[in-house]
């Protein structure tokens, strides 16, 4: 993406309080910060343009807003992050000045600047609807465990997949580099728009992947490969290695 196009990009990150592993997840403190703040942080860190945080809860709202980000209230009872920062989209941006739209989840305090950047590249050609990111799989324990969504693609370069599936089983079958999906997106807006009006697909339900109903609909999605997956904070266990992290980084 070049950077004449970066002031038409919009960071929306979606944060919801309630989380059963790790109960009110946003406002976890890492090295005096909530973990919200420190994702937009590291969001302001890739420049990429207005940031805006999408809360369900008037105390993360707080918290946000207190840091100096820009913040705005949704609806409690979104069944996704996608529908999330589309409410989002439409309150902050209602003259449709963001031509694209960067979703970085809100449990990912660590994430390197570079890797929000990368999930951009793929947009650089028109026929892409919507980008995300991979990376290939190392550990033969990743590579069965469903949990570890594989992204099964067409390689375009070194650097690059177009997604043709979506799956927690292993595959493809063969010999050949399997790919963990990361799930960060970036939507040209008309394919956002495009998605969140879509019902659930046959597929999506079957593998509970919500990114099966842009394919099924015949949007492109491309994904750019990236060096390492970004911690996500799920669990306690989580939260201690991303404050590790974070405060090797302040020393």
């Amino acid at each position: 993406m070049k950077n004449t196009d970066l002031g038409k990009a919009l960071v929306l990150i979606p944060a919801r309080l309630a989380s059963t592993r790790l109960p009110g997840k946003p406002l976890a403190d890492i090295c005096g910060k909530p973990m919200i703040v420190q994702v937009a942080l590291r969001a302001r860190e890739a420049g990429l343009g207005r940031i805006v945080v999408a809360v369900d809860d008037r105390q993360v709202y707080d918290a946000v807003e207190a840091a100096g980000f820009e913040v705005m209230m949704t609806r409690d009872d979104h069944q996704s992050g996608s529908d999330r920062i589309f409410e989002a989209l439409e309150k902050v941006d209602p003259n449709r000045e963001a031509e694209f739209v960067i979703n970085v989840q809100g449990d990912l305090p660590t994430i390197e600047p570079e890797t929000i950047l990368a999930a951009m590249r793929p947009l650089e050609n028109p026929q892409v609807d919507i980008a995300t990111l991979t990376v290939e799989i190392t550990s033969e324990e990743e590579k069965t465990n469903p949990h570890v969504v594989k992204i099964v693609g067409s390689p375009l370069s070194d650097t690059r997949l177009r997604a043709l599936y979506f799956t927690r089983a292993t595959a493809p079958y063969g010999q050949g580099p399997l790919y963990h999906h990361i799930g960060l997106y970036a939507y040209r807006r008309a394919a956002l728009e495009r998605f969140v009006s879509l019902s659930p697909s046959v597929l999506e339900r079957r593998e509970s992947l919500e990114q099966l109903r842009a394919l099924e609909d015949g949007m492109r999605i491309d994904a750019e490969i990236v060096k390492s997956v970004p911690l996500g904070v799920d669990t306690p266990a989580d939260l201690e290695k991303a404050r590790r992290i974070l405060a090797g980084k302040s020393l």
